[in-house]
């Protein structure tokens, strides 16, 4: 009876005792911390300092780092540890945060670090970074700060990286996948449904091919190369954002097709050659103008072959023979190249094209054809009127000058050039009112008739009345000048002899001057 009654109060004073244990532990939960950061500062045999970080902020170092504090421990962060660290240990994380991501980093230390080596991990919520003398098998520690390397640099490309098994299964990703994926599908889903469905394209043709992924609620779609790599462990696979790219050819298609809609408009014939002067870009009225059909300009050809086509058609001037043209087309690229080809194509048929040639950026050049033929006709119909009515008033046996506006001279006819004895057509300069004046005054007598001419023509678009004046030469002769207003404001005036007999009206008003 005794020994169970000690029995009972054996295991009463157990269940006193780890109750107070217990009470002692809720009630200083630090002490387990404290205990966890004493483990962690304990030396290993190589070590030379340690530094506990929660996140930015010390919270413990070992007596080999007081030498880096510089006795100031409430203010030294990450940052000031990496600022004085960076020179002898380059590649130091620029935040701890990059040490639970990629798992534990070993940095060779420079020559500065003394053959010292910084250790850093990522343990339950702590960053841990020991400085310590390096290992001794150096080519071991080289293999694993390599690999620790790599490991980050692949977790940390600004471009998704992930593995993928054959059956389609997602089994490794990296931060940048991690963030599409949540962008796309938000956050608790499925991380082994791939995120690129089908990659069969790029998966047989071993090169990038071009993928996109569908927004959410949206119509856009992110487009990237996607290439793979097919390893043990299953497929590797790359996908670079090509969405910068995608707009900018969207937005070049949209600005080729509104020219293509302008110049569709256009009566001119255009004809774009690219830098490999081939034909890129035509509009409807170059099949109208060079009648050259419009499967053979939709097949791009170089630009010798669309001239070669034309000279068949007969659609520009025919050349003398093949190697004259050969040498005239080597001119007519070189100009075009340096915007100096303006050329005027009488063709067999009658029709009359300007057809001009200017560079574009990028090494283009540029075709312009313009059907002529009427302006031409219409030119050539008015410069032959006024050739025949220069003809009908140099037969005139009249001598006339008439005076524009301006007072210059801008037609005289041939019975003038013989009573004056000039020929204004010689001249480059203009000849005004004043200078034909001089010329009359030398070759005639004293008259006040030139001076009142003068004025006359000078007197702009006023009212002016038609007037007449008898003027006598050098030589004997007598002459009736007649000074007549015209409807545009132009003055002309006409030289008669004397001699000629005057219609009646014009004998009465000769005599009314003789009287006077």
């Amino acid at each position: 009876m005794q020994d169970l009654m000690s029995v009972e109060w054996f295991i009463l004073v157990t269940l006193c005792i780890a109750s107070a244990a217990v009470a002692v532990w809720f009630l200083n939960p630090k002490a387990d911390a404290k205990g966890m950061e004493h483990e962690l500062l304990i030396a290993d045999g190589r070590t030379d300092a340690v530094f506990l970080f929660d996140d930015q902020t010390l919270i413990a170092w070992s007596s080999g780092a007081r030498k880096f504090l510089d006795d100031n421990t409430e203010d030294f962060s990450w940052g000031k540890l990496r600022d004085k660290l960076s020179r002898c240990y380059p590649g130091l994380p620029q935040s701890p945060g990059f040490l639970r991501d990629v798992g534990s980093l070993t940095l060779s230390g420079t020559a500065e670090a003394d053959n010292r080596e910084a250790h850093c991990e990522w343990i339950d919520g702590v960053t841990r970074v020991q400085l310590r003398r390096a290992a001794t098998d150096l080519g071991h520690v080289g293999d694993d700060q390599e690999l620790t390397t790599l490991r980050a640099a692949v977790h940390q490309a600004p471009y998704p990286v992930w593995l993928q098994s054959d059956d389609a299964r997602v089994t490794w990703t990296n931060l940048a996948y991690d963030r599409l994926n949540q962008k796309i599908r938000g956050r608790g889903n499925d991380t082994s449904a791939p995120l690129f469905p089908n990659l069969d394209a790029p998966m047989s043709s071993g090169r990038a091919e071009r993928v996109s992924i569908e927004l959410p609620e949206t119509d856009k779609k992110l487009w990237y190369n996607v290439s793979t790599t097919e390893t043990e462990a299953g497929w590797l696979c790359h996908a670079m954002d090509v969405n910068a790219v995608v707009d900018a050819e969207i937005a070049q298609r949209n600005f080729v097709q509104t020219l293509a809609k302008t110049f569709a408009q256009l009566s001119i014939g255009l004809a774009i050659f690219d830098r490999n002067r081939q034909l890129v870009l035509f509009n409807p009225v170059l099949i109208d103008l060079t009648a050259l059909p419009a499967s053979f300009l939709s097949s791009r050809p170089n630009m010798m072959s669309f001239f070669d086509r034309l000279r068949d058609q007969r659609m520009m001037p025919e050349p003398k023979n093949y190697s004259s043209w050969r040498h005239q087309m080597a001119d007519l690229l070189e100009a075009a190249a340096e915007g100096r080809y303006q050329e005027t194509w009488s063709l067999p048929s009658g029709s009359v094209y300007s057809v001009s040639g200017r560079p574009h950026p990028d090494g283009a050049i540029a075709f312009l054809f313009e059907d002529i033929t009427a302006e031409i006709t219409l030119t050539r119909q008015f410069r032959s009127e006024l050739e025949l009515g220069q003809s009908i008033l140099d037969h005139i046996d009249d001598a006339f000058a008439v005076f524009g506006t301006d007072g210059s001279m801008v037609y005289s006819n041939t019975a003038y050039h013989t009573m004056w004895k000039t020929d204004p057509d010689a001249s480059f300069a203009k000849i005004s009112i004043t200078d034909a004046c001089r010329t009359w005054q030398e070759l005639s007598g004293p008259t006040p008739a030139w001076g009142e001419v003068r004025d006359f023509v000078a007197g702009g678009t006023s009212d002016r009345s038609d007037w007449w004046s008898r003027v006598d030469m050098r030589n004997g002769e007598q002459l009736l000048c007649r000074v007549q207003s015209l409807q545009n404001g132009s003055v002309m005036v006409r030289f008669q002899q004397i001699g000629v007999p005057l219609a009646p009206p014009e004998q009465e008003r000769f005599a009314a001057l003789k009287e006077s």
